[in-house]
């Protein structure tokens, strides 16, 4: 009997401890970049002692996967870019509603879902690129005068297959309407003077090189190139300062359906809202906080202030599917 108890003893002592060492160890399914996240998480687990293990991948497998997975799922945390990658997530049922008093105290509501499944960590502007040795910015003024018939064979763009154009053209749905942002982007496709480019990277350079005047990337790319190339024959332009303001978009989070430790997970949610993290975000990857509270890196706070456009990042994904078919029947590729 002193043997069938010890052995009970110990079989209740390695369950507790297991259970203890699991609440240890978070996994994070991240369409991030590893060197953009893995910083973050590495103060995490030294400030805490909490391991965070993150699998990498593109947004739609993670997606499939959390799906296919089910219950059965190790994740406990989504992270990715776009609002409208995670609204689609929230409508694809793999998110669970957070209700967090540290999360609605740092992030401004615009910046996150109405309903609690997700949350931006940080801001990327989806801005004006144009050349400093053929613009006088004083040409620029917003985005819908770039449908101009004055930038006909000057316009670049990115292929309108990446998200971050989707989201643009939806909020400008939301606020210009269907018609009026259709007769835009029509104008825009008009004013190309290259086929579509497959990334912001390639574009910056081509404008660097001559090949367009003018282009819509997002700040970052930016930043990467000018770091690598401070002669760049580029400049940052903030368009639309005397109405909306400029289209800002959200990389984010949120708590797994079916995580295991929701918690602990939500512990680690809350923290990256914290200045802590957000200050690690903005200097690694050249993004603005999504936090106010915390200031932009050197890098970043030298493109000057802007105004940003308020509407919810949400629209991004609530009109998602409408400005993919507005952009297709305006021949965008």
């Amino acid at each position: 009997m002193s043997a069938i108890r010890s052995i009970t003893a110990l079989s209740l002592a390695l369950t507790t401890f297991g259970s203890i060492a699991q609440a240890k160890e978070l996994v994070v399914y991240s369409a991030r970049q590893d060197h953009l996240i893995q910083p973050v998480f590495e103060l995490y687990t030294e400030k805490t002692g909490v391991k965070i293990n993150f699998i990498t991948d593109k947004e739609a497998p993670l997606l499939a996967r959390l799906q296919a997975e089910g219950e059965n799922t190790p994740a406990d945390m989504l992270i990715t870019v776009d609002a409208g990658n995670l609204w689609q997530a929230e409508q694809q049922g793999v998110l669970r509603a957070v209700k967090s008093d540290v999360i609605e105290e740092n992030i401004p509501s615009q910046y996150r879902a109405e309903s609690g499944e997700w949350t931006g960590l940080s801001l990327r502007a989806r801005t004006v690129v144009y050349s400093t040795e053929r613009v006088d910015p004083s040409e620029l003024s917003t985005y819908e005068a770039l449908a101009d018939d004055s930038w006909k064979g000057r316009l670049c763009l990115r292929t309108s297959k990446k998200v971050y154009n989707q989201s643009l053209t939806a909020t400008m749905i939301e606020t210009l309407g269907i018609e009026r942002t259709g007769e835009i982007v029509g104008g825009w496709v008009s004013n190309l003077t290259t086929p579509v480019f497959p990334d912001d990277t390639s574009l910056i350079q081509a404008i660097d090189a001559g090949q367009c005047d003018v282009g819509i990337v997002n700040t970052y790319y930016f930043g990467r190139l000018q770091q690598e190339d401070p002669d760049l024959k580029a400049a940052l332009f903030w368009p639309n300062q005397e109405d909306r303001g400029v289209h800002v978009n959200i990389s984010g989070a949120g708590i797994t359906k079916h995580s295991k430790q929701p918690e602990e997970a939500i512990k680690l949610l809350e923290w990256m809202t914290t200045p802590a993290a957000q200050e690690v975000f903005a200097e690694v990857n050249q993004e603005f906080p999504a936090n106010p509270a915390v200031e932009s890196s050197d890098e970043v706070a030298a493109w000057g202030d802007f105004k940003a456009d308020q509407i919810n990042v949400e629209v991004a994904g609530r009109l998602q599917a409408e400005a993919i078919m507005l952009m297709d029947r305006q021949g965008w590729k």
